[in-house]
């Protein structure tokens, strides 16, 4: 089947003037495609050129595209017809600004993929558990049957694969808050797990990053269908907004309709009708917050999947890497990298996972986040406490103002590097505890991401 909107793309895109704003694998994919079929090409970057791969460079130089690059690397972007950013340029930046003034046409790898698939479309955001529930639901999409197609945030750049879509296929993608804040296309169903503070280094404020949350069902019609937290108090408030149908999720409510997790039992609620899905003791995920993103998946996909069909792929799913992941056990310990606890929420959510007593590794790049709220839980769950990064001595503050609230003790650790916080967990942690990394904070300070730093970390504890 021939796409009409990528073919109507490629005749658009014609001798035009087209600015590439970040060198990632998505963009480079895009630059390929915009290359071969007769676009005049310009790339902007805002790191220098040695920090980019070889095989990018490589593509650059082939082609002879003229690139910028470093702290002034917009000075140059003047007369285009079209720019495509990635998530991490602001769309707002004046360059930017003063090009869309002028009439250049600004989007990104992830709105051409939304505005040309020709399938059915399900997008998750949210605070947390975005890459879990986004991974559940393209296992049990997949396990139906359906030629499935994972992407955004995660999987694989999705804009090669547009010319092999089909109306029958369905693509998931995970959405984050820079993707979604110039997005105008809404998905067929939008996910959105939950809202909380996050990304406030990069976002003016907080009420920014949730209007660009919203932009996820905001352009939906009245066929489109939103799922969301109902106890979540801001995604419940969204709800109102929706112009197709609502599907709620929870854990503390009787919902009329919807899906809730009650009891350690998932299950689906029709007018009050209430319909067993799966139990959680037969799951390989663990924690409260993980049956929430069950929750979630289930309710998008309940419409276009069978129940029989959701259970065994729920059932059979091992969870996403960094995630609560378990390393290994050494002398009785149990080890667990949850590297995406780049925030407070992700981290408590971990700590509430285990009933065994826990030994927590925490710290690093500060996103200006308040770490007052993870205090108590580290004081309800944690026997000794580790601390790195930049963010380790607001941890440290917010813990023992707690601790002199409640008079009681806990063991805090200062260390420099990770080597030497797996070195000292290793030293402390007694038979039957949990070693679990889950820093609350970013990994900018010491790596390029939170896959990077979790991978570090399983590293250094395969050598124990």
């Amino acid at each position: 089947m021939v796409n009409k909107k990528l073919e109507e793309f490629s005749l658009y895109i014609r001798n035009k003037k087209v600015a590439i704003i970040g060198l990632g694998i998505s963009n480079m994919q895009v630059i390929k495609y915009l290359l071969a079929n007769g676009a005049n090409v310009k790339a902007f970057h805002n790191k220098a050129k040695e920090t980019l791969d070889t095989s990018i460079l490589e593509v650059l130089e082939t082609n002879n595209i003229t690139c910028y690059f470093g702290e002034n690397y917009l000075e140059n972007l003047n007369d285009f017809d079209l720019i495509i950013r990635s998530p991490s340029a602001r769309p707002d930046l004046p360059e930017i600004q003063k090009e869309v003034e002028k009439g250049a046409i600004l989007t990104s790898e992830i709105e051409l993929v939304m505005e040309m698939c020709p399938g059915k479309i399900i997008a998750v955001t949210g605070s947390d558990g975005k890459t879990t529930t986004t991974s559940l639901i393209y296992e049990i999409v997949k396990k139906k049957g359906y030629r499935c197609y994972l992407g955004g945030n995660i999987g694989t750049p999705l804009f090669e694969k547009l010319s092999e879509m089909e109306k029958e296929d369905v693509v998931v993608l995970e959405l984050s808050s820079f993707q979604l804040m110039t997005m105008e296309k809404s998905p067929d169903i939008a996910v959105i797990t939950n809202i909380s503070p996050n990304h406030l280094d990069i976002h003016e404020s907080y009420e920014e990053y949730i209007n660009a949350k919203a932009n996820i069902f905001t352009n939906q019609n009245e066929y489109g269908v939103l799922v969301t937290n109902y106890d979540n108090e801001i995604t419940k408030k969204m709800a109102e907004k929706a112009n197709g149908k609502v599907v709620f999720f929870s854990r503390k409510s009787n919902l009329e309709n919807g899906v809730v997790f009650q009891e350690g039992i998932v299950k689906t609620v029709t007018d009050g009708l209430r319909r067993h899905v799966l139990n959680t003791k037969n799951v390989h995920l663990r924690g409260v917050h993980n049956y929430e993103n069950i929750c979630a998946a289930v309710a998008a996909t309940i419409d276009i999947v069978d129940i029989d069909t959701i259970k065994e792929a729920v059932e059979d799913f091992k969870g996403v890497e960094h995630r609560l992941e378990f390393v290994r056990e050494v002398d009785k310990v149990k080890w667990y990298n949850d590297s995406i606890g780049t925030s407070p929420t992700r981290t408590i959510a971990g700590l509430n996972a285990f009933e065994e007593s826990i030994v927590l590794i925490a710290g690093g790049y500060d996103k200006n986040l308040d770490y007052e709220p993870l205090a108590e839980p580290i004081i309800k769950n944690v026997t000794k406490l580790i601390l790195m990064g930049k963010t380790a001595e607001k941890i440290r503050i917010a813990v023992e103002n707690k601790l002199k609230e409640s008079k009681t003790d806990l063991q805090i650790y200062n260390v420099v590097s990770l080597e030497e916080a797996v070195s000292t967990a290793k030293k402390v942690a007694r038979k039957d505890e949990i070693v679990l990394f889950s820093p609350a904070s970013a990994s900018f300070d010491s790596f390029k991401n939170f896959a990077e730093r979790g991978n570090k970390f399983k590293e250094i504890v395969e050598k124990l």
